[in-house]
């Protein structure tokens, strides 16, 4: 267990850096202090308080990086509820299974997603709140509630409460030992294939304390927010950690665009850069590769002393395009493109590659930039995590990479059978990675047994979950989703049969699949949505349990 009780971290933080600047919102050029958020949280409490929300209670929060997400996710596990993030890119049929599945009592989210929900389809939840600003206006209420009036009185509750002003002497937050249940994730969105990922306050206080030790962020730093915060891997390190190191993090709030991210670094000059892989690889591929390919180039960079040059100066131009002020740019949430990462380090810029995944909240394996390796992941958390091989000889024979330590999640939320699964017999977590280790146990990730993919901000992307989908379209035997050129593409293999029963001649098909792709786009997350659909004449090659071996179709 985790000596510092996750809760406390954050009540240390608020009145330590109380006249410090805590959050702001990019877009809407708002900022509030430690202080300000402090009092925030508060008014949330008061709320939760007015709605009865009891200890354990679970609260649905959907909506943009912004201060009011924030403050309620915040509020809800200081207050000893149990906050569900959900992605507000997923699909209003997953975003209504997960609020029934979690039972959550409450929903924060913002106008617009709050439109496209069918209340009856939900009907755990009493109330909805707007996240659209920090007056959380109700959306909704059901028969008998009434809680539309506690918004509305809000702050005189508040001026009651705390007659000569809220100060840092007021923080009291919940008694929530370490061990307890804050915060389900669910890995995905599609209906009937999610699973929340229940961790635990230690869970989230091992990663933050182990980012603390790493000496990541410094009091008063800077930190830009562009991944989604309901995503395991932003969440942990652009806001939780950052509030309790008493940094200042900036939420970008929009998509993160090269232009857009360009603007806020060179404004904000972070000095530590959370990504994924994508925004690097487009750096690279559009602002770097153009130039190192002109014949020029390509000549001079066989002369040693010029080559040097050259790549003393797109070092310095890529440090300067990300603001000029970091000391690290650490990349996660899926494997870097190899040609990419071998000129990052051939340039010597500093940058990281880690690991980790929701059911570890996220963190597994790090390394600073001056001691990482090419083609590993960082080295297993040092005195918070444990790491193995399933293989006859972890150092050389590529195995399953299996983990157990204080950042393994609790368990799946009301799913048994998964969580049995996701273990073994003597209780290591099967990441569903292979890979070897080194002496040092500093993870080499081989190959993914599991078949995700990231979408462009850090998503989750579940292939099988679309497959499902489009399997049930007109005239589809069955599919496979791959990525080509960073698309998504779908192999299907028509039902040929059925066809010939309805008389369709087969020059038809690339008419119907195109209707079948625009059809199952309506359904999914636009981070999913499926580019092409290519005829696949014959089936697809099957394992002896009649799987299909997806990675002879990887390429």
């Amino acid at each position: 267990m985790i000596k510092e009780n996750l809760i406390s971290l954050y009540e240390n933080s608020f009145k330590n850096n109380w006249e410090l600047k805590g959050l702001s919102d990019y877009s809407e050029k708002k900022t509030l202090y430690y202080k300000d958020l402090a009092r925030e949280i508060a008014r949330v409490h008061i709320l939760l308080e007015e709605a009865q929300i009891k200890k354990g209670d679970k609260i649905a929060l959907i909506g943009k990086n912004n201060i009011p997400w924030c403050t309620v996710y915040l509020a809800t596990f200081t207050y000893g509820a149990v906050i569900v993030p959900i992605l507000q890119d997923f699909h209003a049929d997953s975003v209504q299974h997960i609020i029934n599945h979690s039972e959550s009592k409450l929903l924060f989210t913002g106008t617009q997603t709050w439109d496209s929900l069918d209340e009856d389809s939900i009907p755990s939840i009493r109330g909805s709140f707007s996240v659209n600003d920090l007056q959380y206006k109700c959306l909704y209420e059901q028969k008998g509630e009434k809680l539309s009036q506690i918004t509305e009185s809000l702050d005189q509750k508040m001026n009651e409460k705390y007659p000569n002003g809220y100060t840092f002497n007021d923080i009291k937050y919940a008694e929530v030992d370490n061990s307890e249940v804050v915060l389900i994730n669910y890995t995905s969105g599609t209906t009937g294939f999610s699973k929340g990922v229940m961790l635990t306050a230690n869970n989230l206080a091992g990663n933050i304390t182990h980012a603390s030790y790493l000496k990541l962020l410094f009091r008063g730093q800077d930190i830009v927010s562009f991944l989604p915060l309901a995503h395991a891997y932003g969440c942990a390190f652009e806001f939780l950690y950052s509030l309790t190191e008493g940094a200042h993090t900036t939420l970008l709030g929009k998509a993160p665009s090269p232009k857009i991210l360009s603007e806020a670094f060179a404004e904000i000059k972070p000095h530590l850069i959370i990504s994924v892989p994508l925004v690097i690889e487009k750096i690279y591929k559009k602002a770097i590769l153009p130039k190192i390919e002109r014949p020029a180039i390509k000549t001079a960079l066989k002369i040693p002393i010029i080559k040097d040059q050259i790549y003393a100066k797109i070092k310095k131009g890529l440090m300067e395009a990300l603001g000029g002020n970091f000391h690290e740019v650490i990349i996660g949430g899926a494997a870097l493109n190899a040609e990419v990462e071998a000129f990052l380090h051939k340039i010597k810029f500093p940058f990281t590659v880690g690991y980790g995944m929701t059911e570890c909240a996220p963190l597994i394996s790090y390394d600073h930039n001056y001691d990482f390796i090419p083609t590993s992941c960082g080295k297993i958390l040092d005195n918070i995590m444990e790491v193995r091989i399933d293989s006859s000889d972890p150092y050389s024979i590529v195995g399953e990479i299996q983990v157990r330590g204080e950042n393994v999640m609790k368990g799946y939320y009301k799913n048994e059978e998964a969580t049995k699964a996701a273990f073994t017999e003597d209780g290591w977590l099967k990441t569903g990675d292979l890979g070897t280790i080194d002496k040092n146990n500093r993870i080499f990730i081989r190959g993914r047994s599991k078949t995700m993919l990231l979408g462009p901000s850090g998503q989750n992307i579940f292939p099988e979950e679309i497959e499902a989908r489009l399997n049930n379209m007109p005239f589809i035997l069955e599919s496979l989703v791959v990525e080509r050129n960073s698309k998504l593409v779908a192999l299907a293999h028509p039902d040929y049969e059925t066809m010939d029963a309805a008389h369709i001649d087969q020059e038809m098909l690339p008419a119907i699949m195109e209707q079948n792709r625009q059809n199952l786009n309506k359904q999914l997350a636009s981070y999913e949505n499926i580019t092409a659909i290519q005829i696949y004449p014959s089936e697809f090659e099957k394992t002896p349990k009649k799987s299909i071996k997806r990675y002879l179709y990887d390429n």
